[in-house]
């Protein structure tokens, strides 16, 4: 019970604003246009990168999720600083993860999690602009718009996206983050980041090292945070943990040094640092630090004090459900083989509904293919029509994703 009373004080706490971020995520997905986003992002100025920031704060889009978005942009027209500036600001933060924030650290943290990724987002783009103004543009091949349309009505499709498709790509990260956090409260002694409290610059640099390798998602890192945070962790180090985290993995690292070259991705991984360390340091130095005290309910979940509104219950349990079924849809695979002509291929590195979209929606643009099917948990794509090989691997390889040959 030691450890179940804080995972289920944390799950409860984020369960109501979980539900709402998730709604609003699929009405944006649903009613905002997806040809909006590269109509305004093609020019190498400054305008461009603050437009393709002010795109991504609030779009619930997790580090692997933006790599084949942003690639899809790129070969729609936009600039590399747009491209940079995108990527930088989607990840660190969304609607989903803004609500959850505010129900566990509060509303300090709420407003200074996404102006800190919008101000990283506008510098790592301004920088890209800079250093790459003598290289030829060099823009992907543009490929003709192939909106993918789904059966019934835009909300219906906001709905699905919204409580299914987001849910089957965060729903492991957010768990695992809760599981993390319960395993914190527990193992980690109390205070016991404290030794280390006026010396802020080892705090955040600990916390960079494990942070930008690793895969953190928005959502998910927020009660890591707060378990931290509640051992003595400093706000402006639990910062650089909601910022670098959800911002960086390695894979997403070597993919944009592959495909947008080694300057962007120097300018990319340095926005994101020093951005997380000059809010970090802001936090710590600048402001009070009554303002950055986890809430009621994570304190309570610390010492086994229980209070549940139904609101929360309710969430609660409808969440778990959402979860259960996403667990489900995504390990059970519908045979659908018929004796139509199809090819399978296996292509590394997909893995959410971000990346399926955009795998079917490049490889639906080549000749002679009729369909494309994503299997995300096996790894293969399968594409009804006979296309060269040449041509798969390069619309695979053009999203950042690995190309590894037939099945």
């Amino acid at each position: 019970m030691e450890y179940i009373t804080p995972f289920l004080y944390l799950l409860n706490t984020m369960a109501p604003y979980l539900m709402l971020g998730f709604l609003l995520a699929g009405l944006i997905h649903a009613y905002v246009p997806r040809k909006l986003y590269a109509r305004y992002l093609s020019q190498p100025d400054f305008r461009s990168v603050a437009l393709a920031a002010l795109f991504g704060v609030p779009l619930p889009l997790c580090s692997c999720g933006v790599i084949p978005t942003a690639m899809s942009l790129r070969r729609e027209g936009a600039s590399k600083g747009a491209v940079a500036s995108f990527l930088i600001a989607t990840p660190q933060t969304g609607v989903d993860s803004i609500a959850a924030t505010y129900s566990v650290l509060g509303l300090p943290f709420a407003v200074i999690r996404p102006v800190a990724a919008l101000v990283t987002a506008l510098a790592g783009g301004w920088t890209v602009n800079r250093l790459t103004r003598s290289e030829t543009d060099g823009v992907l091949p543009t490929a003709q718009s192939c909106e993918v349309r789904r059966r019934g009505s835009r909300f219906a499709a906001a709905l699905r996206y919204g409580f299914v498709d987001m849910i089957q790509d965060i729903g492991r990260w957010l768990v695992l983050g809760l599981l993390v956090a319960g395993l914190i409260t527990i193992l980690v002694p109390d205070n016991f980041f404290a030794s280390f409290a006026d010396k802020p610059l080892l705090n955040m640099a600990v916390v960079l090292l494990f942070s930008v390798p690793m895969y953190l998602c928005a959502t998910g890192s927020i009660p890591v945070a707060a378990a931290l945070m509640l051992k003595g962790l400093t706000p402006g180090a639990a910062l650089v943990l909601l910022m670098a985290g959800p911002a960086t993995n390695m894979a997403s690292l070597l993919v944009i040094g592959k495909v947008l070259g080694r300057r962007t991705l120097a300018a990319y991984l340095g926005a994101i640092v020093a951005g997380a360390v000059g809010f970090g340091l802001a936090i710590d130095y600048l402001l009070p630090a009554a303002w950055f005290i986890p809430s009621g309910a994570v304190h309570a979940a610390c010492h086994g004090q229980a209070g549940y509104s139904w609101v929360e219950i309710a969430s609660s349990v409808v969440l778990v459900g959402l979860l259960a079924y996403a667990l489900v849809r995504r390990f059970i695979h519908k045979n659908d083989d018929t004796n139509m002509n199809r090819q399978i291929y296996r292509v590394g590195g997909m893995s959410c509904n971000h990346c399926k979209a955009s795998v079917e929606r490049s490889l639906a643009q080549l000749p002679s293919v009729t369909a494309v099917a994503v299997d995300l948990a096996a790894g293969t794509v399968a594409v009804e029509g006979e296309p060269a090989d040449a041509d798969v691997r390069k619309a695979v390889e053009e999203l950042g994703f690995g190309y590894k040959g037939r099945v």
